[in-house]
């Protein structure tokens, strides 16, 4: 037994300490990301309204591959840090050479989808000819490639579990930097590159993946000495993917769920105009500067509350959980106040019309209002995960996005009209705390009263 892996700072340091020191890195990161997605956009409305809103209506597949990806990750992460707080190393080695397979099969997927199915899928939204063809390139080339993807994801899954968070923030810090100097190149076209529109966007992207996906495996292979890859290890294990897929499954098909409401959003939206579901797409894009840093909060605590539960430790539980909610808390209700005092300034980032403006006022400051309630959620939902209570993640989602928030948009669509859509959102959020505080109840006296 290494000495490394008995001394894991997961178990012994400062539960304040430990949340600051492995979330800092991934909150850079992630606002970092925030800042790619929202640069993203903003280079690619300067081209016109139709290839903003088809890189929008993008959307749901590109979150799909992120929830795959991302969802797989979940479940290696949760494995692979019990079974170091359990030491026991086989086990930690299975999960991550499984978990590379298992990103390596994912991709091939999509790559499929990508090439058959593109503009299939945006000629179940729009007849519009323009957003079609700048839609079924953007796919394609996003699809295609993702090879980057799936493997930096990968990579950075692993570096979170053994508590490298350092190392995941060069890692997505450096793809997303990549990919913001790259916009501009690719699809104005700068220097001896031709101008290529919204499949520049797409490359750039692709560029940036792979430059992520590159660095993450160097530190894993030489910086990571917790995991060992090895061509012989990597053989399926039966045993170790069912127990991945036992988190990873519920949190794939949880994070999937956002792009069933995404899809089902715009084609409510489009109903009214494709400004709508411009605006809605836009709204995703400044969301995440203030979701994606509550996002790297969670990924740091989930192999915190895997570790300590796999050493059996209450008390390191409890204090990450309530320390992790307060944080979320914060940003988000910051991240209300941004939105509820200047909208047409964020919405003109974008080149947004007067039209744009005068719907995206309204939906920045109603959505915005969920804020208040969502960074509790999230946090809880990253604790039923972490206790290897996947389900509960899934339910709390189902309920939030498809029992609740689909359907109350689409009786508002057609009841009131465009302005009361998005109250859909607040009453969704509603639900949703009111799931999770039932279902955390419940994990509590299963898994932690006694612990």
């Amino acid at each position: 037994m290494s000495e490394n892996v008995k001394e894991n700072k997961m178990g012994i340091m400062p539960i304040p300490k430990l949340l600051f020191t492995m979330s800092l890195p991934l909150i850079l990161s992630m606002l970092v990301q925030a800042l790619y997605n929202i640069v993203d956009s903003v280079f690619v409305a300067q081209i016109n309204e139709n290839a903003l809103t088809a890189v929008s209506l993008a959307f749901p597949i590109q979150n799909l591959m992120i929830s795959v990806a991302s969802g797989t990750g979940v479940g290696v992460n949760a494995l692979l840090s019990k079974s170091l707080g359990e030491k026991e190393i086989d086990k930690v080695n299975k999960a991550a050479n499984n978990g590379v397979l298992l990103a390596i099969c994912s991709y091939l997927v999509f790559a499929v989808i990508g090439l058959a199915g593109s503009r299939a899928f945006f000629a179940t939204q729009t007849t519009d000819p323009e957003i079609l063809e700048y839609g079924a390139q953007y796919m394609t080339i996003v699809c295609v490639c993702s090879f980057g993807l799936f493997m930096q994801i990968c990579m950075e899954r692993l570096l979170q579990s053994t508590g490298l968070t350092l190392f995941n923030m060069i890692s997505q810090g450096t793809g997303a930097i990549v990919n913001i100097i790259l916009d501009p190149v690719f699809i104005f076209g700068i220097g001896f590159v031709p101008k290529m529109g919204v499949a520049g966007a797409a490359i750039a992207t692709v560029i940036g993946q792979f430059c992520g996906m590159c660095i993450g495996i160097y530190c894993n292979v030489r910086k990571n000495k917790e995991i060992h890859f090895s061509f012989k290890r990597m053989r399926f294990d039966g045993e170790t993917v069912k127990e991945i897929y036992i988190v990873g499954v519920p949190s794939i098909l949880m994070m999937s769920i956002g792009s069933v409401m995404t899809y089902g959003m715009n084609k409510i939206l489009l109903g009214f105009s494709s400004t709508a579901a411009a605006v809605f797409g836009v709204y995703f894009k400044l969301q995440s500067f203030f979701f994606m840093p509550v996002f790297g909060l969670n990924n740091s605590l989930v192999p915190i509350i895997a570790y300590n539960y796999g050493a059996k430790n209450k008390a390191r539980i409890m204090h990450t959980v309530k320390l992790g909610c307060g944080a979320a808390v914060c940003i988000l209700v910051f991240g209300a106040l941004i939105f509820q005092t200047m909208p047409a300034t964020l919405l003109r980032m974008f080149n947004a019309s007067e039209d744009m403006i005068g719907i995206g006022i309204t939906a920045l400051r109603v959505i915005s209002l969920s804020f208040l309630l969502a960074g509790f959620c999230i946090v809880i939902g990253s604790v039923f995960q972490a206790l290897g209570n996947g389900l509960y993640s899934l339910i709390v989602s189902v309920c939030r996005q498809l029992v609740v928030l689909l359907p109350a948009a689409y009786i508002f669509a057609h009841a009131f009209g465009l302005h009361a859509v998005w109250w859909s959102f607040p009453v969704a959020e509603l639900a949703s705390l009111a799931t999770s505080l039932y279902l955390l109840k419940k994990i509590y006296h299963s898994h932690l009263k006694d612990l």
